[in-house]
């Protein structure tokens, strides 16, 4: 039990890649090991990322006595050798991964894991990917970890047929190789002026480089905020998104939910450390710069919720809405605001992936789809003859199927537009009160802007969902709707999550708080990382 504790970061990212490799060298006929493989596999990351959070948060007692725990892969300490680091928001990220991927896994296996090659290897590979990028230490495994993340990604995208998806994944891919072309220089550009991509070490680095070489490490920084702002789904770098994200499968875009909470995530984590240098975080990391991108990024996405005519493309159009709230939100001068932003984050990726795949559900008898010509007549137990077959045949009914679809759909409502009594209210409401809190320290125009851009989008959303949902289940000739247990059972468990998130406010708030304050304390993750003994692997 010692040794698995000691060893507990590395899991994250080991297990899923174990799995995937098992899964990717195994034959399609055992398809039921399979799907029990990829099940465990999840399940136990859940359970690591549990601890994890447990021991960065005091509550368990690990091999490491701070709030911060580094490992060293093969004993080589930092900067020199390769680290992986947890304090409570990389803890929070990895638990949030986990959450929502088994969700999306235990929905996949109703049918749309059959509906192409290779979708459980790519689905553990995309967990990898997310779980280093949380956990890693160093610029070029962060740009390791992305890439492993964005592969899978383009499978789990192209999965299935039709071309609208192949047109969106085609754009998807083309923006993401450029940006990652960008990445790549942008790394080298700082090893060559800094000489460490160490995350501790950048800041010491940054401080001790002559003013002849600041502005060209300002360039090299603003590339690779460039590609971070690209990931985050920022204006005017989200135009590939929509469609992506609206032409996924319902499983990838619930998981894809996430994606874009990966670059927020590093631009905030980047930013705090760059500031630590005793000088203002470069463009885009940070102040301005951040404020006014995710305002106009929540504005682009309020934009596109209003003019969406589909249910899956506003569900896209949320996600950016989601993304500029929280740019807004951690630009926002002081630190008050980042406990909330990152209890509605949470809440935010929860909501999002529930409602990506109720939509498939609550739509299934009202189109044809050409995702149900790519699965086979024995993954639904009926045979479907052309394109105008329609979805109701589908899965077996469950009981107050409808009932739950509307429930669902209304549950989905209130989340994504922060009205009582879920988690998106509690969210929201914390960011309000954190926003007149910040009074007067923080400008006034900046909170005015602040807090018309929350409610006036929040209103749109409510809007837009409101008419689309209507269209949906006001129509008296569509017929009854036939569901699986194993695709309402992961909206339901995520919607319950995100009622217990509203139910235990304070806790969940007070842990935001927490892993703000440790975030916003450089010093602790700079030690903890550096020194031999705290920081190497015990």
């Amino acid at each position: 039990m010692a040794f698995l504790l000691t060893h507990l970061p590395i899991l994250p990212i080991l297990l899923p890649m174990l799995a995937g490799t098992l899964l990717l060298f195994s034959s399609d006929s055992r398809h039921g090991p399979r799907l029990a493989l990829s099940i465990l596999a999840l399940l136990a990351q859940f359970a690591i990322a549990l601890l994890l959070l447990a021991g960065s948060d005091g509550r368990l007692t690990l091999p490491w006595t701070e709030s911060i725990g580094v490992y060293a892969l093969g004993g080589w300490v930092a900067p020199f050798g390769i680290v992986l680091v947890v304090d409570r928001l990389s803890a929070i990220m990895v638990l949030l991964t986990a959450t929502l991927g088994l969700a999306a896994l235990v929905y996949s296996v109703a049918r749309w894991e059959k509906a192409g090659v290779h979708y459980l290897p790519l689905f553990q590979f995309l967990l990898m990917g997310l779980n280093g990028s949380f956990l890693t230490g160093d610029l070029f495994n962060l740009f390791v970890f992305f890439e492993i993340m964005l592969a899978a990604s383009y499978g789990l995208l192209l999965h299935a047929s039709g071309g609208p998806r192949v047109r969106a994944g085609l754009h998807y891919i083309v923006v993401n190789l450029v940006a990652s072309l960008v990445f790549l220089i942008g790394i080298a550009l700082v090893y060559g002026l800094t000489g460490t991509l160490n995350l501790a070490e950048l800041p010491l680095r940054i401080a001790a480089l002559p003013a002849t070489d600041r502005a060209l490490f300002n360039s090299a920084a603003a590339l690779l905020g460039v590609v971070f702002l690209t990931k985050a789904a920022a204006w005017p770098l989200n135009f590939w998104l929509p469609a992506a994200y609206g032409h996924a499968v319902p499983p990838v875009g619930a998981i894809f939910a996430i994606l874009t909470k990966v670059g927020v995530y590093v631009l905030l984590r980047l930013g705090v450390l760059f500031q630590e240098s005793g000088s203002p975080a470069p463009a885009p990391f940070g102040g301005d710069w951040l404020f006014y991108c995710g305002l106009a990024t929540m504005f682009s996405g309020t934009l596109g919720v209003l003019s969406s005519q589909s249910l899956d493309r506003l569900a896209a159009f949320l996600v950016v809405v989601s993304s500029g709230t929280l740019l807004t939100a951690f630009g926002f001068t002081g630190t008050l605001l980042t406990g909330p932003a990152i209890y509605y984050l949470v809440s935010s990726v929860l909501g999002g992936g529930a409602f990506f795949m109720l939509i498939e559900m609550a739509e299934r008898n009202r189109r044809v789809g050409a995702d149900l010509l790519a699965i086979s007549q024995e993954a639904f137990g009926v045979e479907l003859h052309d394109e105008d077959t329609p979805d109701e045949q589908v899965g077996v009914a469950i009981p107050a199927a409808t009932a739950f679809l509307g429930l669902s759909f209304v549950a989905c409502v209130l989340l994504l537009t922060g009205l009582p009594p879920l988690s998106g209210f509690v969210g929201k409401l914390a960011l309000l009160g954190a926003a007149l809190a910040s009074l007067p320290a923080a400008p006034l125009i900046h909170t005015g802007l602040f807090i018309a851009a929350l409610l006036i989008s929040g209103l749109a959303g409510l809007i837009a969902l409101s008419r689309l949902g209507i269209r949906v289940f006001w129509d008296m000739a569509r017929p009854t709707p036939h569901l699986q247990w194993l695709e309402a059972g992961p909206v339901a468990f995520l919607l319950t999550l995100c009622l217990g998130l509203a139910l235990l406010p304070e806790e969940l708030l007070a842990l935001a708080e927490a892993a703000s304050r440790s975030l916003y304390d450089p010093a602790d993750y700079i030690g903890a990382v550096l020194s031999p003994v705290r920081g190497g692997q015990p």
